[in-house]
């Protein structure tokens, strides 16, 4: 097959997956404000950033993003672009797969070969053009082999205990210069010896969550695997387009099994194909992020804000702009203030920082979540 353009027929729609409550990143994500609707760099929210980042490869009216009830109003101001019905408000939290299912079933009634391509909100990827090129490649793979999951894999760079993996199997032909391989298995997060044995192999990727699918072929799926979950995003889809959409919502959302699409469709599909991505990834899973994300001072601070430093090493500081950090004779501490709250914790702690989220749960000091 010649590659040829995909986007004939205007027949790509992309979901953005925007529901999660990034309690690592607290106190700067909170309930109202989490982190994807955060502006990390300077360079736009996380969300925003995503959305652009699709430009140019979907249609304006064929991108759909599934967020939090409680954030639809957010949405729509940081992408003023979308219309209402290109937003999706989740009553409650069910993982990933019901918000895929949703998608595919609303986009499939839409174009029954619609292509979709599914993206997290709170990621950074650069060069955005790169990505948009490995995106449209795996377009391609999906045209070619119609029946595929497409997944981009991230080449790791050190034996990362906190991603999932993919192991590839036997290579298959490029796509606009990217490289192609069919997948051997998809692996839970490991522990550590496990993850550098992965790493030395040179044959494992990082699972980013970026997918690539025909609708039609995820509702099948769906009707393999998880029957329930398709009737039930099928009812919503049905009645998508009639004045009791949000009831129908409401009432048969939360009772969709709350389970995520890797172990629900991709673990036990028989045909899905990873591309080795061609660009620079970060999940900015926790504050430690901002290492990656920005330069160090000459003592290998990173600093977020107005800091006053004397013998302060290879900490990660960030406040509000009207706010003064000073330390003294401290090393690799993460200090974090935003509104009423500070956060201070050794940097080795930073992915246990959503058990401060859970503690105040369970004091009844919701007010600061």
């Amino acid at each position: 097959m010649a590659d040829s353009n995909p986007l004939a027929g205007n027949k790509i729609f992309g979901l953005i997956m925007a529901g999660g409550g990034g309690t690592r990143f607290w106190p700067r994500s909170r309930q109202k404000l989490p982190k994807q609707f955060l502006n990390l760099q300077g360079q736009g929210s996380l969300l925003q950033q995503t959305a652009h980042r699709l430009e140019g490869l979907i249609s304006p009216g064929n991108l759909l993003v599934i967020t939090a009830q409680d954030h639809v109003g957010r949405t729509l101001e940081q992408l003023p672009e979308l219309s209402p019905d290109q937003v999706v408000g989740e009553p409650t939290g069910r993982d990933t797969a019901p918000c895929v299912g949703l998608a595919a079933a609303l986009v499939h009634r839409r174009d029954p070969e619609a292509i979709l391509i599914t993206c997290p909100a709170d990621h950074v990827i650069e060069p955005a053009a790169t990505f948009r090129k490995a995106l449209h490649a795996a377009c391609l793979m999906v045209e070619e082999h119609p029946n595929a999951f497409v997944t981009l894999g991230i080449p790791p760079t050190f034996p990362s205990t906190g991603y999932g993996y993919i192991h590839r199997g036997e290579a298959m032909p490029a796509r606009l210069g990217v490289e192609a391989s069919k997948v051997r298995a998809f692996r839970e997060k490991p522990p550590a010896e496990v993850a550098k044995e992965y790493v030395q192999t040179g044959e494992y990727y990082w699972n980013a969550g970026i997918f690539v699918w025909k609708a039609k072929t995820v509702l099948q799926a769906l009707a393999t695997h998880c029957p329930n979950l398709l009737e039930g995003v099928n009812e919503i889809a049905s009645a998508w387009n009639t004045p009791v959409r949000q009831s129908v919502l409401e009432r048969v959302f939360p009772k969709l099994d709350k389970v995520s699409v890797d172990y629900a469709l991709l673990e036990k599909h028989s045909d899905v194909l990873v591309l080795r991505a061609p660009f620079n990834w970060d999940d900015v899973g926790s504050w430690l992020a901002l290492e990656r994300l920005h330069p160090q001072d000459a003592e290998g601070n990173t600093v977020q804000g107005r800091h006053l430093g004397i013998r302060t090493k290879n900490c990660v500081i960030s406040a509000h702009p009207d706010t003064l950090v000073t330390t003294l004779g401290v090393e690799d501490l993460l200090i974090v203030q935003d509104g009423e709250c500070l956060l201070v914790a050794r940097k080795h702690e930073e992915s246990n920082v959503k058990q401060i989220v859970e503690e105040l749960k369970a004091r009844s000091l919701g007010n600061h979540l």
